[in-house]
């Protein structure tokens, strides 16, 4: 588990650490302040050498363009990985954590390639080989190509990713990112990213298909029931692929292809008609036992639910990490979900490295941490931690 992340020249960061992280880390801010690109680092850092996150990390912001040759994948336009969007030759970010006493790095720099010029002219050979040295080295300082570079770092122990010239356009293809998530060593740790956009049918039931017929799907069940205890089982749903019904699901986001058994109805009942807030709290119970022994990040994680719910919600999540052991990093803007969070805090035996509020401010070089005690007198005395 993570004791504390360290980004350097990342995004909106110039130098930024979050210190005394615990098994559940709610980041807390105002708008543009970075709670997302926080976990975003964090999730680069814990997947080790797989960079598929990154990439996805990208489309999902648009960071990309579309390359004018159709063989090609998009280009991603890697600036915006840098801080103040931008980056020169020798330009470098790091993300590093402590892991149960071991420290992690992953870092990218950009170097430059020569293109060194061999000639045969005669006039060049009858120069000296001071000055044509001068010439070549001129020469070639004009014709250089950046190379992007992707280290992991483990107890000083470096693994090189990648290190490949970007386009002439100082894109990188997607393709790289690609080829080099196909090696699956040292890529120990899961990490799922969850944010309004990724909880639809299709992923859901990727989730839901990993974890059937398994003893995790005993614990989605039992997080659906805490929601609504009539709840005994859960289903996959075949769903119409015409085009037509795809095109319904894409415009209104449907919630389908799941049905569930009550305890007080003869037939299954559509999950989409019991309401917005047990899709939501479906989706997050797929996304941490997914994340068994690894992380879950979930972005403004009150999406979609009533604040009557949220105490629920916490103590599912809570009783899942520890359980499967997860370690979690969500965001919010909403009073009502961290005070949620205060009562989880207060009621249930949490350790020392148990519950953490971290509040993020900009221009700030480290986050303001309330532990669990300070949680729960912070809600009792109405103090704003936000």
């Amino acid at each position: 588990m993570l004791k504390s992340v360290k980004i350097e020249n990342f995004r909106g960061f110039k130098s930024f650490e979050l210190q005394q992280l615990g098994r559940i880390n709610l980041l807390v801010g105002e708008n543009n302040s970075g709670k997302t690109s926080i976990l975003e680092a964090i999730q680069i850092l814990c997947s080790r050498t797989n960079l598929e996150p990154l990439g996805e990390i990208m489309i999902n912001r648009g960071e990309y363009f579309w390359s004018d040759d159709p063989r090609e994948e998009r280009e991603l336009d890697i600036c915006h990985l840098f801080y103040d969007h931008q980056f020169d030759i020798d330009s470098q970010f790091s993300i590093s954590g402590i892991n149960d006493n071991v420290k992690e790095e992953f870092y990218v720099n950009i170097g430059s390639r020569k293109l060194h010029i061999d000639a045969d002219l005669e006039e060049l050979n009858e120069l000296n080989e001071e000055v044509k040295r001068e010439l070549i080295d001129k020469l070639s300082s004009n014709l250089k190509s950046l190379n992007f570079r992707v280290v992991w770092n483990i107890e000083d122990e470096a693994k090189e990713i990648l290190n490949l010239p970007l386009l002439d356009n100082n894109c990188l293809s997607l393709r790289y990112i690609k080829r080099s998530s196909r090696d699956k060593k040292n890529q120990l740790s899961r990490t799922v990213f969850v944010n309004s956009a990724s909880l639809n049918t299709t992923n859901m039931k990727e989730l839901f298909e990993a974890v059937v017929l398994t003893p995790e799907e005993e614990l989605v069940t039992e997080a659906l029931k805490i929601i609504d205890p009539k709840i005994e089982r859960i289903a996959t749903a075949n769903v119409q692929k015409s085009t037509q019904m795809a095109r319904l699901r894409s415009a209104a986001d449907s919630h389908t292809g799941f049905f569930v058994r009550l305890s007080d109805k003869k037939q299954r009942v559509p999950i989409g008609s019991m309401g917005d807030g047990i899709w939501r709290i479906l989706g997050l119970a797929l996304a941490i036992v997914s994340a068994k022994d690894g992380y879950l990040f979930v972005d403004e994680i009150d999406t979609g639910l009533h604040f009557t719910a949220m105490s629920d919600m916490w103590k599912m999540i809570w009783d899942t990490a520890k359980k499967l052991n997860v370690q979690v990093f969500a965001t919010t803007h909403n009073s009502d979900c961290w005070q949620s969070l205060a009562d989880i805090a207060e009621k249930e035996n949490v350790t020392d490295d148990g519950i953490r509020i971290h509040r993020i401010e900009k221009g700030k070089e480290k986050s303001i941490v309330f532990n669990e005690a300070q949680i729960v007198i912070a809600a009792e005395r109405e103090l704003e931690v936000r």
